[in-house]
């Protein structure tokens, strides 16, 4: 018997990343990413980014024919296609398929307003009742700038589409969209389960922009000859799964069901939990977008919280520390006792923070003693704010209707500290698994979940993948204590900010 193989790729904003997985055992056979350096991201004003969406297709071609080539494969025995991608990205395309513009990318700050002022006409109530989220930063806004400073290029638009429907297109000459790829550009309707026509109405655009909206799971296109060519993939293949990367990191970890929680712990940190319920009262600090397995019967949603000062507040103590590598910093943090003797940091230095009502409170160092705190402190008290910092958005999250009964997460940077690790297991009092896995490896092991057999995918994860398991530890009150402190420092910065 032969081995079958499924590929997957991940568009992010600083690379494109490429897995080969066995299609039976979702064993990865190879993961690697184009190009070597990280790719540039365009700002020609402040709080402006964007990218080419050829050079996302460039590099795709290029990672997938190395990947074939390095594997050592034979490339006729890959199946199916599985695409994550950067989230809320917009590119616009013309009759011929072109592109129009560089894609105006996800965090690009541009559309603010535009957001903020459908979300106050339109009402808090229906938006989100129909929505579960203000407009917001996101693709649809971000249309609607593009027609107001652009009309000219808007006129010649064909079709828009995100950046993993881009990627789809290039591969099978179809443009399509997916349910859940219009609920995180905020275009999708849930209480009608249709296009938010209304939305689209107030903002001016033409819903005959929208390409046509595929299930995910079933073959949304088949690769043609060009593309067949120019990645080494093989023609006719279905491409049958796409996402965006937070869904899609949820499903590489298994989170695909009510109660089930996705924690990312790097530069930034991300809560995802998944609910059936879709009631929210926090749309101003939380984002709820249609589940990767989302559908009106069984509406599966996964409420985001972006916590942006996160691993970069250890990272940049690391840039300030000499020649104090994480280990030695985790090493030297361990020599501390819980609460650090009484330092607490607040990490949020990376920007306005969304779960903080969009207040920028920077990053605070309270209550340093001189004569007793230490570089190991320092560390100490880096890892347990930024513990604190999730413990506070997960509870955020239970108050805006979402239950927390099972939390894994990627082997990545925090998750690497124990100290972290213990600190967030044992104040939420839950179990913490740990998986070895990557986005790109998600998405190729879901591209071959035609039969929907979501208990043999998550077996697979779980024979393959699982790592370790943090344990609340039974001695809780020095933690509760020391976040307690944390908190009203947090709430004391917050009063000032109003």
């Amino acid at each position: 018997m032969h081995t079958k193989y499924n590929i997957g790729f991940d568009i992010g904003s600083s690379s494109v990343k490429v897995a080969l997985v066995d299609a039976e055992t979702g064993k990865n056979v190879l993961s690697l990413h184009e190009p070597p350096h990280e790719m540039s991201i365009i700002s020609e004003q402040n709080d402006w980014a964007e990218q080419n969406p050829n050079d996302w297709w460039d590099y795709i071609c290029a990672a997938t024919k190395r990947v074939i080539r390095e594997s050592k494969i034979d490339a006729s025995k890959i199946d199916a296609v599985g695409i994550s991608y950067q989230m809320h990205g917009l590119v616009v395309l013309d009759k011929s398929g072109t592109p129009l513009r560089n894609s105006i990318i996800w965090c690009d700050s541009r559309a603010i307003q535009i957001g903020n002022t459908a979300f106050e006409v339109n009402g808090p109530e229906k938006c989100v009742e129909h929505l579960l989220n203000s407009p917001g930063n996101f693709t649809a806004s971000k249309l609607k700038w593009v027609k107001e400073h652009e009309p000219e290029l808007y006129a010649k638009i064909h079709k828009f589409m995100l950046p993993g429907d881009y990627i789809a297109y290039k591969l099978t000459a179809q443009m399509n969209t997916t349910k859940n790829g219009l609920s995180e550009g905020i275009l999708w309707d849930y209480k009608t389960d249709t296009i938010a026509q209304w939305l689209l109405d107030y903002y001016g655009v033409d819903s005959n922009l929208l390409p046509e909206i595929v299930a995910n799971f079933t073959t949304q296109g088949t690769v043609t000859k060009t593309a067949a060519s120019q990645t080494g993939l093989p023609e006719g293949i279905p491409i049958t799964y796409r996402a965006g990367d937070q869904p899609n990191n949820a499903l590489s970890l298994n989170i695909l069901r009510n109660g089930e929680v996705a924690v990312t712990g790097g530069t930034s940190g991300v809560i995802y939990a998944v609910t059936n319920n879709t009631n929210s009262k926090e749309v101003s600090r939380i984002n709820n977008f249609a589940h990767v397995n989302y559908n009106a019967a069984m509406p599966s949603v996964g409420k985001l919280l972006c916590i942006n000062g996160a691993g970069i507040m250890y990272r940049w103590l690391r840039n300030q520390s000499g020649d104090d590598s994480y280990e030695v910093m985790n090493i030297q943090a361990g020599k501390v006792d819980i609460g650090s003797d009484g330092l607490s940091i607040i990490p949020f230095g990376n920007g306005a923070e969304r779960m903080l009502d969009n207040k920028n409170i920077g990053t605070q160092f309270c209550n340093i003693n001189l004569n007793k705190h230490s570089k190991g402190h320092l560390y100490r008290a880096a890892l347990e704010g930024i513990a604190f910092s999730f413990v506070y958005g997960m509870e955020i999250l239970k108050n805006d209707n979402a239950v927390i009964n099972v939390i894994r997460a990627g082997n990545d940077n925090l998750f690497r500290s124990e100290i972290f690790s213990n600190t967030l297991a044992t104040l939420i009092g839950h179990e913490i698994e740990i998986y070895n896995t990557t986005g790109a490896v998600g998405a190729a092991r879901a591209a071959g979940l035609l039969d929907g057999d979501f208990d043999k995918f998550g077996k697979n994860i779980t024979d393959n993948d699982h790592v370790m398991t943090f344990v609340p530890l039974e001695n809780k009150v020095p933690y509760l204590e020391a976040y307690q402190i944390w908190k009203n420092e947090l709430e004391i910065l917050l009063k000032n900010k109003l």
